[in-house]
């Protein structure tokens, strides 16, 4: 689904994903690699082909924009270095493009290893108007562009039927990024009279009218 902010263009994809057209810039928040791994280390069964998952769908949406830069926002690794450390340093080879993480809360790998392959890592990040940060922050003057809530919305039916779903949560002046990585989890959010919601419902992002 495409939007407008601020006279810019952007994409919303299904993977939640943010393709920003201008700048030919892909803008994704939360994937938390390794966490599969982290979590399958200590006893909690999550199948093995999900780390294969996190990877094939970030190796798809840059297939799909083929941007010049990419903009993590933050969250990119769960945790300390894991065996899928190098899982991501051979993805990192095969990627063209800029690559910029915005730390976040779960970034504890000291950045030397990320300059190592080439990823700038930076605490906040201004482009014209627009902010990005890890946590939803409000700047005067700028529209912010963050993650780490991993927001969800509660769909309900005409009976007693309820659905989860991620999104993408708009305020006036803040888009929150879904969690782009696989077990992440949501946090249900309600939406104010002047929010957007736009649910991802399998392979499509759809409005939601409040």
């Amino acid at each position: 689904m495409k939007i407008q902010i601020q006279d810019e263009y952007f994409n919303l994809h299904s993977s939640g994903a943010l393709f920003w057209e201008k700048e030919k810039t892909l803008i994704i928040s939360d994937v938390h690699l390794g966490k599969v791994s982290h979590f399958r280390k200590h006893g909690i069964a999550i199948p093995q082909n999900a780390v294969a998952e996190n990877f094939k769908r970030l190796t798809d949406v840059i297939e799909l924009f083929c941007p010049h830069k990419v903009i993590f926002l933050g969250d990119l690794f769960h945790s300390s270095k894991n065996a899928e450390w190098q899982l991501f340093q051979d993805w990192v080879t095969v990627c063209t493009g800029k690559l910029i993480l915005v730390a976040g809360n779960h970034d504890i790998i000291d950045e030397k290893h990320y300059h190592k392959i080439g990823i700038e890592v930076v605490q906040l990040l201004e482009i014209g108007s627009f902010f990005f940060t890890h946590h939803p922050t409000e700047k005067e003057n700028f529209f912010n562009f963050s993650g780490h809530i991993h927001p969800g919305i509660t769909l309900r039916g005409l009976g007693l039927q309820t659905l989860k779903l991620r999104c993408f949560f708009q305020k006036p002046n803040q888009l929150i990024l879904p969690a782009f990585g696989e077990f992440t989890g949501k946090y249900i959010l309600k939406p104010n009279q002047d929010d957007i919601v736009y649910a991802i419902a399998g392979n499509e992002v759809i409005l939601i009218n409040n």
